[in-house]
């Protein structure tokens, strides 16, 4: 039985307990700022005391602080009914704010103890608990609840539906959030949107694009949901396409397409559309949104562009964690291990924590420039000082910091003490420390891990069968390549691309099928001479086949990025640099003679290979050689 209306007018005014508010702060000081339903009692004390309205309580106020106490409910409920004010909108309210807080779990509690006491909920009851059962996630919740909307008459309200399908869309049941949409009486472009947006969430581009090209209309969600999820899925270039088509249509990208887009540009290299868009946020005022930001660091710097990344990073109003990790990280791909260290110490003495990924961006600067002292530091302290759990990646940058400094049983031992297990990229690191440094036993024994980690991938088996021919072991390279054949494992083929007025230009080794590949050659044997004539001399033991001396400098002359190169030479301005992307690492002839080319042809040529970036520029690189 809920109290009389009497006894609620005067509240037993209890002497509080040790835990209990300081009876020293005045009633009247908490009128707006209770928080518990003692402090609610002593001011409706002071209201009677003081022959005020209880309308003077903030009855939103009540609802929260009351709501979820099981003794304190009922008193709300009696304050609320003093009131003229229909009841349910006070409860709204609460599951509100509820629903949009830290624990939408409450949301729930409170919904339930309502329908105990027989309160009717209306659409908006409904869809606040239905967006806290999307955030929990809670899929029996959100069932029971669009039973209510079912049996209460709701269901041609349209924002309540496609709440629902939002719920069981969020729950992991597309199905039925798919059945529900197939049934509703009319849709929006809301509708459209949820399902679109959730299906590429899950990476179902396929249905996904099903839904996009039924669509009676679209909207810049539309557009930016597809293009995320492109991004999201690995297909950069479909989202690039689709941008396209959107700027055709007319929509106007928003903040999240322009990250989207830009994400995109990164992942491809595609710098021209990247700066692009970069413009058209300024113009739009984006420049405060810290994610875009983030964003063009990391689209600049992949884009091999690093003081247009400098004056991003420059100009930011405000940095998270995420922007400095970006530039520490973006500096150690360009060799710029030194200044990476410095913006670490600059980025400690502000008061900025470093993350998990702040430390791959701080070993990878060590590893690039052999620092493996400062290595060993770093990797001690982010546990110690900062209390971050080394990741699988934290392991393998180390592993590749001793490999590369010719410390392979040291890197060796460090694998076999790791807390966690080693994985194929690991040992991997391990690997490509063995070929440098010629050590064919040890290499042995690493490919017997990677063969049970990893058995299909082919740059293990590349890596192992390069050790033998390098020691000139033929035999063993070839019963390397055999074994390959006999697994199914084929050899990734090595590119390189360019893209001259947005137009991406991609080169194998040997290309003929380029329209212009006959004047490539000319060129080439042209650049040759000028080469030879400034000490260049082929380094064939980068050919890992046993053949004559001609036929390995043939082979050379015609590797992907040399044809880039000059590719590049003939169809762009004097003066203008060169940016090359390549899916492998590049060898040391190339690097020699890219370091050649760029002081003849006065240009700076800009690779991103595999592993980081060189930069080449008046016959010198920017990795110092040491890659």
């Amino acid at each position: 039985m809920l109290p009389s209306l009497s006894s609620l007018q005067h509240p037993p005014f209890q002497k509080p307990h040790q835990n209990q508010p300081n009876p020293q702060i005045q009633p009247s000081d908490l009128l707006h700022s209770f928080t518990t339903p003692f402090q609610l009692k002593q001011i409706h004390a002071h209201i009677i005391k003081t022959n005020n309205s209880i309308s003077t309580l903030p009855l939103q106020r009540v609802a929260h602080v009351c709501g979820l106490s099981r003794s304190s409910f009922d008193y709300a409920r009696q304050i609320i009914h003093c009131v003229k004010i229909p009841e349910i909108i006070l409860w709204n309210s609460c599951l509100k704010s509820l629903a949009e807080g830290d624990s939408p779990e409450d949301t729930v509690h409170l919904f339930y103890r309502l329908r105990q006491v027989d309160l009717l909920p209306d659409t908006f009851t409904c869809s606040f608990v239905l967006k806290a059962c999307s955030r929990i996630p809670s899929l029996s919740d959100g069932r029971i609840v669009h039973g209510f909307v079912e049996k209460l008459g709701f269901r041609t309200d349209l924002f309540l539906q496609n709440t629902i399908i939002h719920m069981y869309a969020c729950c992991g049941v597309l199905d039925d959030a798919r059945l529900l949409f197939e049934k509703m009486p009319q849709r929006d472009v809301v509708s459209w949107n949820i399902l679109i947006t959730q299906f590429t969430k899950q990476g179902e581009m396929g249905t996904a694009k099903e839904l996009f090209d039924e669509m009676p209309e679209r909207s810049v969600t539309s557009w930016t949901a597809m293009i995320a999820g492109y991004v999201q899925c690995g297909n950069p270039a479909e989202s690039i396409r689709l941008f396209g088509e959107m700027e055709e249509a007319g929509a106007r990208p928003n903040e999240v397409t322009v990250v989207a887009v830009l994400a995109a540009c990164a992942d491809l290299g595609a710098l021209d559309l990247g700066k692009r868009v970069h413009e058209y946020s300024d113009q739009c005022g984006f420049q405060r949104n810290v994610r875009i930001c983030n964003t063009l660091i990391d689209m600049y710097i992949k884009c091999g562009c690093l003081e247009i990344t400098q004056k991003v990073f420059n100009k930011m109003e405000e940095r998270t964690v995420v922007s400095w990790s970006a530039m520490i990280g973006g500096l150690a791909m360009h060799g710029k291990g030194k200044e990476a260290l410095e913006l670490f110490s600059k980025m400690s003495r502000i008061g900025i924590r470093p993350n998990s990924v702040t430390f791959i961006g701080l070993l990878h600067a060590c590893s690039h420039m052999g620092l493996v002292e400062d290595g060993r530091q770093y990797f001690a302290t982010m546990t110690k000082d900062y209390g971050i759990i080394p990741q699988i990646e934290h392991y393998g940058c180390m592993v590749d910091l001793l490999s590369r400094a010719g410390l392979l049983q040291e890197a060796h031992e460090f694998i076999k003490n790791m807390a966690i297990k080693p994985n194929g990229v690991v040992w991997g690191a391990l690997l490509g420390g063995c070929r440098v440094h010629k050590d064919i036993e040890m290499g042995e024994e690493v490919i017997e891990h990677l063969q049970e980690l990893d058995p299909l991938n082919d740059g293990y088996y590349v890596v192992l069968s390069n050790i033998y021919a390098e020691a000139g072991r033929w035999e063993d390279a070839a019963k390397v390549r055999r074994l390959m054949r006999v697994r199914g494992v084929k050899k990734t083929p090595g590119w390189s691309s360019i893209t001259i007025d947005g137009v991406v230009h991609e080169f194998v080794a040997g290309d003929s099928t380029h329209p212009q590949a006959e004047e490539i050659y000319e060129k080439w044997e042209e650049l040759l001479e000028q080469l030879k004539l400034r000490g260049y001399v082929p380094d064939t033991s980068v050919v890992l086949l046993d053949m004559d001396e001609n036929e390995k400098e043939h082979v050379l002359y015609r590797h992907s990025e040399k044809l880039a190169v000059v590719f590049a030479l003939m169809n762009t301005p004097p003066k203008t640099p060169i940016r090359i992307m390549k899916n492998l690492r590049v060898c040391s002839d190339c690097h020699a003679a890219l370091k050649l080319i760029s002081n003849i042809a006065d240009r700076q040529i800009v690779v991103r290979d595999r592993n980081r970036f060189h930069c080449f520029k008046d016959g010198l690189c920017s990795c110092r050689d040491y890659w």
